[in-house]
């Protein structure tokens, strides 16, 4: 067929590779192009399914890709090319780019708030666990690591094509609670901090924050009110994304 006649790329200095390359390393470029990178055969297979708009697959010279990939712009590349591309150590023969989706600012439902989390292993899994418990709206604000960065897109594992998140400033996350009623309370250490098992998270959007400093001053004045993760006095906090799944639980029930 259409692929016998395909040319390999061999060069890292083609414009498409190059490009690619970019994608993976350029937080800058990224927001510039609108896209970002995903690696890997069960990444691309969730795109397909959940109809994320994807730009350009790169593929090894025999690697099988998904009959769904039919139509979809694709290279063909030798395996040192897709290795260099490529922002894991081992690439499976599957690299692409993925255009970022718009953000709609409606009524968010079931919402949790990331205020300026750092590490990236951290909003993926938040975001996977947020799409597997539910969750309406993830919202993103201060100084936050770049979702679309392809360590952030991997722990996410998909969830980024079927998770509604929305970046925001803390100036447009104060006009949005306005607008659409939502409460902000805040996941904190804090001696006036409520248990979480007796708190109502109805219309509440728990804000979670970051990993060594906690929820930021400047978002604690944002909030209505906190909480607290009821556990062993002689342990001193949970990680981040543990912590928001037992929030999340709590706010699913």
């Amino acid at each position: 067929g259409a692929f016998l006649s395909m040319e390999i790329i061999t060069s890292r200095q083609n414009k498409a590779i190059a490009e690619m390359k970019k994608l993976g390393a350029k937080a800058a470029f990224r927001r510039e192009k609108g896209e970002y990178l995903c690696d890997g055969i069960k990444l691309l297979k969730e795109a397909l399914l959940w109809k994320a708009e994807i730009s350009l697959i790169l593929a090894g010279e025999d690697t099988v890709l998904p009959p769904e990939a039919e139509g979809v712009r694709t290279l063909r590349c030798t395996r040192d090319i897709l290795e260099y591309v490529s922002p894991v150590q081992t690439t499976d023969g599957i690299i692409f780019s993925v255009k970022m989706k718009t953000q709609i600012k409606d009524a968010p439902g079931r919402t949790l708030v990331l205020d300026s989390l750092q590490d990236p292993g951290n909003v993926g899994t938040i975001l996977r666990t947020a799409n597997a418990l539910g969750m309406d709206t993830v919202i993103l604000t201060g100084d936050i690591c770049d979702i679309y960065n392809p360590k952030t897109v991997r722990a996410a594992m998909g969830a980024l094509f079927r998770q509604r998140f929305l970046l925001m400033s803390y100036d447009e996350l104060v006009a949005f609670s306005e607008e659409t009623g939502l409460t902000l309370i805040a996941a904190a250490l804090s001696p006036e901090a409520k248990d979480l098992r007796e708190v109502s998270l109805e219309g509440k959007a728990v804000v979670i924050g970051n990993e060594g400093k906690g929820v930021s001053e400047k978002m604690l004045s944002l909030c209505r009110g906190e909480l607290i993760i009821p556990m062993n006095s002689a342990c001193e906090s949970l990680n981040a994304a543990i912590a928001a799944a037992i929030i999340m639980w709590e706010a699913m029930k």
